[in-house]
């Protein structure tokens, strides 16, 4: 796929892999739509980004229905098309099922899935109405490996997992590629903006979360570089990181077993 002259919609573009995926596209000369609930983050990166391209940045919210349901018509006021949507924002919550409240459940599936539904329908028409279009759906590792007291994010990313792939198997023949792509540990700072359960130890927050922070080791440009080389290579499935193939395997290996094998790597 040629993304010279084409224009992408990334949302999560404010920071970490959407970020990433901005700046390798901006190298390709794509024009871009860039969205994040952080005004602040959209600028920093749109400041990296060359002013020779169409470029437009957008304050969205992808849990507020009524906002995605407008926001196509913002991105056509700024741009004659739409080639490319990257649905990328997300949230994280740790806890065991027992902890995280539903509340917290449901905040977090309102972005992690109900936002990636959304943006979906509301630019399907957009990207239907181009000769060479792509929808891509950022899962996660952990929408193929399941692991403990991640119970809330797994099942969000592996919603988006097989929402992603039906959708592709629909839009077969049609100018509308699909990709799902699942990162493994890249460093961002999801896990330092993680919700944590309200009834546990702060402490013990704080130890987790630097306890996760060491898996977290590719950089987000690089991560955004192998996803866009993915896009131009048509891939349906992106594993992001020597990590994320791993685990991939061992999935297929053990899936039953595979969280005892993967426990045998983690700090005790």
């Amino acid at each position: 796929m040629r993304l010279a002259g084409r224009t992408a919609v990334v949302t999560g573009a404010g920071s970490g892999i959407g970020r990433g995926i901005a700046v390798a596209l901006a190298r390709r000369g794509c024009h871009l739509a860039l969205a994040d609930i952080d005004p602040r983050g959209l600028a920093e990166t749109v400041a990296l980004l060359p002013p020779t391209l169409r470029i437009s940045s957008h304050q969205l919210d992808v849990a507020d229905r009524a906002a995605v349901a407008a926001f196509p018509d913002a991105v056509r006021a700024a741009h004659p098309q739409v080639d490319v949507l990257v649905n990328n924002a997300g949230v994280a919550l740790g806890g065991t099922f027992e902890q995280v409240a539903e509340d917290d459940f449901e905040w977090l599936f309102g972005i992690n899935f109900w936002g990636v539904v959304r943006m979906t329908r509301a630019f399907l028409p957009l990207l239907r109405a181009s000769d060479d279009a792509r929808l891509v759906n950022i899962s996660s590792i952990f929408g193929i490996v399941a692991p403990a007291e991640q119970v809330a994010y797994a099942a969000s990313k592996f919603a988006v997992r097989g929402f992603t792939e039906a959708l592709r198997h629909e839009l077969a023949g049609s100018a509308v590629g699909v990709t799902v792509v699942h990162p493994g540990g890249v460093r961002t700072s999801i896990s330092d903006r993680a919700r944590a359960p309200k009834d546990v130890d702060p402490n013990e927050v704080t130890r987790k979360r630097e306890q996760f922070r060491k898996f977290l080791r590719m950089p987000p440009m690089d991560a955004g570089e192998t996803i866009v080389r993915a896009v131009e290579r048509r891939r349906s499935r992106v594993l992001v990181g020597g990590d994320a193939k791993g685990l991939s395997l061992l999935a297929r290996l053990a899936p039953v077993r595979y969280w005892t094998l993967m426990r045998l790597g983690l700090p005790q």
